[in-house]
């Protein structure tokens, strides 16, 4: 049944996709008025790929400079040296050339060229006795296009993270107005990123489809995004593997974007049952302690043990996620481990581990990332980890 009380947000910007897309970049650039553009990127993209040259070729004198040292963890040293060197091009307008963390840090870039305010009174707030409270970022902000190198949610998002170097806590931003006006799949970029990279986005991407399938209560537009993205996520699993075929990381770009349309068509960030908001939460948090932990490594490694031991909290949800894999008529409580297997069959397909040890997790790391997922609100604005601390204990001892 669906829910047909619902609002829809729509934000404008134009998306070039294929063969050849970045040769529109150009365009793109002078469409926005902009003279000095400047790239911000990582060190693989610059320094071991073809694609920043072929971008400096493309836009000449309206190139203003490259910073290529964005890190995997968008840390705030690398964020905060990005933005003075922007500030020293003299930047009328940001590209974004990368994944995930690079996508997020061009974001918080044109944040910080833009306020005024100390750091710690631009990132969102969560006092204890209360709902997070995001400030509003009203100073006007640069254009951004994004180049993606590998899919990701990142893409075309307002919210935006980065690690804080001397504590590990994610510090987290909210700016609709950072929102790109252009994105760019081009064939040849996408290919640039390794197959690691792209298995672990891909493995992202497969297993918030999958949980989202559990979703109640769908409008039908989120409906119609969520079908799709779990059908073309699903459809490129299998074929990642290829280097030279740039076809699923298109397809997986696609159900990145479905994803955040979500969002925008009335429904949830990420599915709100128990099992994904405990997986999601330790997975940001084992990236933040372990730096050989990728997003995807972090979600395979605890899915199957969050399942196992939270997903009977939500039967309802478990059992439309039994049903949309094609599992039949599987009893409510079955369909949780049921589920896991299936997820942890897929995740080993993939190469990827689905155990915390057989990552070389260090077991005394373990209680860092419990505490670290504690405070991710992100998981959990209601504040329930806290009160469920045994519990999320338990999760992490099974899937060590």
């Amino acid at each position: 049944m669906y829910s047909y009380e619902f609002r829809v947000t729509g934000y404008p910007f134009r998306l070039y996709s294929g063969k050849d897309a970045l040769e529109r970049l150009p365009a793109e650039v002078a469409r926005n008025g902009a003279r000095r553009a400047y790239i911000v990127c990582g060190r693989t993209v610059s320094r071991h790929t073809p694609l920043v040259p072929r971008m400096r070729e493309l836009l000449g004198e309206r190139l203003a400079g490259v910073f290529d040292e964005i890190d995997k963890d968008t840390s705030r040293s690398s964020v905060t040296r990005a933005t003075e060197a922007a500030r020293a091009a003299r930047a009328d307008l940001v590209i974004g050339v990368g994944a995930g963390s690079v996508i997020q840090g061009a974001r918080i870039v044109t944040i910080l060229l833009a306020e005024k305010r100390p750091v710690e009174q631009l990132v969102t707030q969560y006092p204890g006795d209360g709902p997070a409270i995001s400030p509003k970022l009203l100073e006007p902000k640069l254009p951004i296009v994004n180049v993606l190198t590998a899919p990701t949610t990142a893409q075309n998002r307002a919210g935006s993270r980065m690690k804080d170097d001397a504590t590990a806590r994610g510090m987290e931003f909210f700016d609709p107005k950072t929102r790109p006006v252009a994105i760019f799949w081009d064939a040849d970029a996408l290919l640039t990123a390794p197959p690691q990279l792209i298995r672990t986005g891909a493995a992202t991407i497969w297993c918030r489809a999958v949980m989202s399938l559990g979703a109640m209560d769908d409008n039908p537009l989120v409906e119609g995004d969520r079908l799709q993205s779990y059908r073309l996520a699903s459809g490129a699993i299998p074929r990642i593997a290829d280097p030279a075929d740039p076809a699923p990381r298109f397809d997986l770009c696609a159900a990145a974007l479905l994803q955040n349309r979500e969002s925008d068509d009335g429904g949830e960030q990420f599915a709100r049952h128990w099992a994904m908001r405990v997986a999601y939460a330790f997975s940001t948090a084992l990236i933040s302690v372990f730096p050989q932990v990728g997003q995807g490594e972090g979600y395979s490694m605890v899915m199957g043990a969050a399942l196992r031991r939270l997903g009977g909290r939500d039967p309802e949800a478990m059992t439309r996620i039994a049903n949309a894999l094609g599992m039949g008529s599987v009893a409510a409580a079955e369909a949780p481990s049921r589920i896991a297997d299936r997820m942890d069959s897929v995740f080993r397909s993939l190469g990827m581990p689905t155990r915390l040890s057989e990552l070389g997790i260090a077991r005394q790391g373990l209680p860092r990332v419990l505490e670290l997922s504690l405070a991710n609100f992100n998981a959990d604005p209601k504040r329930e980890f806290v009160r469920e601390r045994g519990a999320l204990e338990e999760v992490l001892d099974a899937a060590w």
